[in-house]
């Protein structure tokens, strides 16, 4: 694999936005802004990390905006304030069109993944330690943390209630305004549950107050449960936990995860930000790993090539140029890129005929013409 060196000083005409440093196949603008989660969370600072090492080795500077709920964080990408996002799994939910993304402002958006990380993280409901709750099944009339605003964080709650055959129905419902709220609501008794990544700084709060933490066991073996968590959130999967609040690798949590953070662009994006970006999550992966919590999961072998977002076009030349692709990840991405195409279409043809003058109706009608354009091409709607 090619390494980034030989970094050279490149001088700027007074007023220019080009390349403050200029390295091997690195072209990069001098600032780029990206949107994240909030302060407190793993994905903010990992992308500080990233940022540390663009501005020390590139003289970039990364603007990081961070947003407590997926609206503050994906709606400067769509209207082009910034050119990526450190996101969620509410990356997903805007390529698919569905939530908050099936309201008549939103719809498919066309974004495309850079890179992802996956690693010794994990992503369920942290609970308090002190009501002896175990696994989702002993959730039943607990107070359950609802993020206004955040479809990503509820879903993923939702999906752990229905893996414990439960519903929103069956437990105590607590609203708040943001994730940092949340686990704040946790410590001062107001709810019993939150759902985040194992790495964060909201299960580190809890882990040290007089509440403690507990995270909820997920049986690879309970295939009912398993049925019916994917039913709800077919992105999650099955993995052994080893860093986090109350983890270890003598103590791992038996859990799930999906990729997080999941950083993404529009499928028009630059290609030369693009092209350095990757570049530089891939080759300077020994330069940034160990400087914050998940780092490790950008490594180049933890990247799922297969997953439900298309790769950005230049990722896959990248991928092709190192020699990191096969014909099955190629198959894969052209039917994500169809499915995203079919979407996309659908949505343009559906707004036309359908003005939203009855938001919930226009919904409900989008929801219906995207399910049928998918079934037509012989893919699952996965969402109606």
């Amino acid at each position: 694999m090619m390494t980034t060196k030989n970094i050279i000083l490149i001088s700027l005409l007074a007023g220019s936005a080009t390349t403050a440093w200029a390295a091997e196949n690195v072209d990069l603008p001098a600032t780029i802004g990206m949107t994240a989660y909030g302060t407190s969370s793993a994905g903010y600072s990992q992308m500080v990390s990233i940022g540390n090492l663009l501005r020390n080795e590139y003289g970039v500077s990364l603007r990081i905006l961070p947003g407590e709920n997926d609206v503050s964080r994906m709606t400067p990408l769509k209207t082009g304030r910034v050119p990526v996002c450190s996101c969620g799994i509410a990356a997903y939910y805007a390529a698919e069109g569905v939530l908050m993304f099936s309201e008549d402002n939103w719809g498919p958006q066309p974004v495309r993944v850079i890179t992802t990380s996956i690693a010794s993280f994990g992503l369920s409901i942290a609970v308090a330690g002190d009501i002896g709750v175990e696994t989702p099944y002993d959730l039943k009339g607990k107070r359950i943390s609802y993020i206004r605003g955040d479809d990503a964080l509820n879903l993923g709650t939702e999906a752990m209630l229905a893996f414990g055959d439960l519903t929103w129905d069956d437990v105590e419902r607590i609203d708040f305004p943001g994730y940092g709220r949340a686990f704040e609501g946790i410590v001062a008794n107001q709810s019993d549950t939150a759902f985040t990544v194992s790495v964060a700084g909201g299960p580190q709060q809890l882990s040290a107050s007089p509440r403690g933490i507990s995270w909820l066991e997920l049986d690879p073996e309970d295939t009912e449960g398993w049925e019916r968590l994917r039913s709800v959130a077919p992105y999650f999967q099955p993995h052994r936990v080893t860093s986090g609040a109350g983890i270890s690798k003598d103590e791992p949590w038996i859990g799930s995860s999906y990729p997080y953070p999941i950083i993404i662009a529009n499928a028009d994006a630059d290609k030369k930000l693009v092209d350095g970006l990757i570049r530089v999550f891939t080759e300077d992966y020994d330069k940034y790993k160990d400087s914050a919590p998940g780092n490790a999961g950008y490594a180049l072998e933890n990247q799922n090539l297969n997953w439900v977002i298309p790769l950005h076009d230049v990722v896959v030349d990248y991928y092709k140029e190192i020699g990191h692709w096969t014909e099955d990840m190629q198959q894969h991405q052209d039917m994500l890129v169809q499915r995203q195409n079919i979407l996309l279409d659908t949505w343009e043809s559906y707004t036309k005929a359908n003005p939203p003058a009855d938001k919930e109706a226009f919904k409900k009608g989008w929801m219906t013409a995207r399910a049928e354009a998918l079934q037509a091409a012989g893919m699952n709607p996965v969402f109606r």
